[in-house]
């Protein structure tokens, strides 16, 4: 029996393609753009579960695309070929913070994505220089809060930046408990810590994963972290919720493709990375970063999402933070 070229041609890709290899990806490889540099926790996250979900998907490549506050690497994604093959991190700052926060938007986080599953939440954490706790006698929430009141206009706090979500996250504490304190910016998260370990800011609102050595080492005091229940990581530390309630806000992170891939690629990708989150080598890499899996469904992420976005434009007016 003959077979014609085309057929042979055929044959040859089926045999060379990956048997695992989804029917559309045609064993080409999958991009994950992360609209952040190398090295941190979105970043080394990614890169692991890409390596977890190749004997489902194929090759994953992770794609690094910083700038503008991750809008830009946000909006490649949005704009990418509704394929299943170009897909994305959705984050706290670039769905729910930056179109509130950016005069000027690429994209819309309402419409221009669709959901896959959220990845991760990592607590962020009410920190103070030991020191200074020390010295003004403040052990816990309930102290900072009422030293707070009787002394006005004493306390400040840094931040990485204007619309950052150390930034917010301090006016939300402040609005909750009725306090005010001074917001210093600084140009990015590390000169931030630095700092508060410098005694040169007095508490600030840090990652954990971040926090923690400096946490052990006795250099900073942590007085409560900012999700609705304690973290499993260091269960010692009481959640703001406990002083002030139903205070919760956490930095989390997820995969969108564009708005119109079909559902069917979308199913595909959820189960694959959702299996991928839970598997236990992931649940035990990612406790090392103090990060917690999420893994739900398109339609839990995209709601989730909508809230998130929801909530932060109060949060942002009421800070005053622009960018034009």
């Amino acid at each position: 029996m003959s077979i014609t070229r085309r057929q042979f041609a055929a044959a040859s890709f089926a045999l060379s393609s990956p048997a695992w290899a989804p029917a559309w990806a045609q064993g080409k490889p999958i991009r994950i753009i992360v609209p952040y540099a190398a090295g941190g926790p979105i970043d080394v996250t990614a890169r692991a579960l890409a390596e977890r979900v190749k004997d489902s998907l194929g090759t994953v490549i992770i794609e690094n695309r910083p700038g503008a506050g991750g809008n830009l690497g946000a909006d490649l994604v949005a704009k990418a070929a509704p394929d299943g093959l170009t897909i994305g991190i959705a984050a706290t700052a670039t769905h729910a913070i930056n179109p509130w926060l950016f005069a000027k938007m690429p994209y819309d986080a309402s419409r221009d994505f669709a959901p896959i599953t959220q990845m991760l939440r990592v607590p962020n954490v009410l920190v103070m220089n030991a020191e200074t706790a020390q010295r003004l006698k403040i052990n816990s929430l309930a102290d900072l809060v009422a030293y707070a009141k009787a002394n006005p206009a004493k306390l400040n706090f840094g931040s990485g930046g204007n619309g950052s979500a150390g930034h917010l996250a301090g006016e939300m504490f402040k609005r909750a408990a009725g306090i005010f304190a001074v917001h210093i910016p600084y140009n990015g998260g590390n000169p931030a810590q630095l700092a508060l370990l410098s005694g040169q800011v007095d508490f600030n609102f840090d990652n954990l994963a971040t926090a923690a050595a400096n946490i052990k080492a006795g250099r900073l005091k942590a007085l409560a972290v900012t999700t609705g229940q304690r973290s499993n990581a260091l269960p010692d530390i009481p959640s703001m919720s406990e002083t002030l309630k139903d205070f919760s806000i956490d930095t989390w992170w997820g995969l969108v493709a564009p708005a119109a891939t079909p559902r069917d690629v979308v199913d595909r990708l959820n189960k694959a990375f959702v299996a991928a989150l839970q598997a236990p080598e992931t649940k035990t890499r990612f406790a090392q970063l103090l990060a917690e899996p999420v893994g739900n469904t398109p339609e839990q992420f995209g709601a989730f999402m909508k809230q998130e976005l929801t909530r932060y434009e109060s949060v942002v007016k009421a800070s005053g933070a622009r960018v034009d």
